[in-house]
């Protein structure tokens, strides 16, 4: 049984104040690329109240994804825009959501999030991130952008951090750790990285920052 958005509006309030509610409900999140960090950013948005999140990225579930990623054995060979809108309704059936299956580049950059007030970089290819970043500063004056960098292996939690890197340019990770390294990705340290993504994007809304 699916409960009422009112019931489900009663049970965000019993975990803070509905004011902060209201404030994410009627706030929308892009989020690039759905893979470790970008499908468990969506979900700790979608769990946080967030009404509107739009979720861009071209890529299929692989059964490489199932030791980092929002999915399961049942998402296996299915687009990942299609299989983490399934699973972010099976949290909140209200949230709204944009899907742009398509793959990012300079040209659509614009075309993608200029509308956009927070986006969330969540790449894996270092090309690929530097290219979204520098492109969204560039191409569009309005939009904050919330990046990761560094969260590879299975190293102390405690270096990735949050910084502030420049006026409209945040920076979650330890901005050392690439994969490249031979050290791997791991679920928790990779879930570190975006849960801080993920509360600075809350702290955005809300206007702690």
């Amino acid at each position: 049984m699916i409960p009422t958005k009112e019931v489900m509006k009663n049970g965000w309030d019993g975990r803070f104040p509905m004011e902060f509610y209201e404030k994410l409900q009627v706030s929308e999140v892009a989020i690039a690329g759905l893979g470790g960090l970008g499908s468990h950013i969506a979900v700790m948005l979608a769990r946080s109240g967030v009404g509107k999140l739009q979720l861009v990225d071209f890529d299929k579930v692989d059964v490489s994804n199932l030791n980092r990623q929002e999915y399961d054995i049942r998402h296996l060979g299915r687009l990942k825009t299609e299989a983490l809108s399934e699973r972010l309704r099976e949290i909140n059936p209200y949230l709204e959501l944009c899907v742009d299956t398509v793959r990012v580049i300079p040209e659509n950059v614009s075309a993608l999030f200029s509308r956009q007030r927070i986006v969330c970089e969540a790449f894996d290819v270092p090309e690929q991130k530097a290219m979204l970043i520098n492109t969204l500063l560039a191409q569009c004056p309005n939009t904050i952008v919330v990046a990761g960098n560094g969260m590879a292996g299975f190293g102390d939690a405690n270096t990735i951090r949050t910084r502030k890197a420049g006026s409209r340019f945040y920076l979650c990770g330890d901005e050392q750790t690439d994969v490249q390294a031979g050290i791997g990705l791991m679920a928790a340290r990779v879930s570190i990285c975006a849960g801080h993504q993920a509360n600075q994007v809350i702290r955005l809304i809300l206007k702690a920052d």
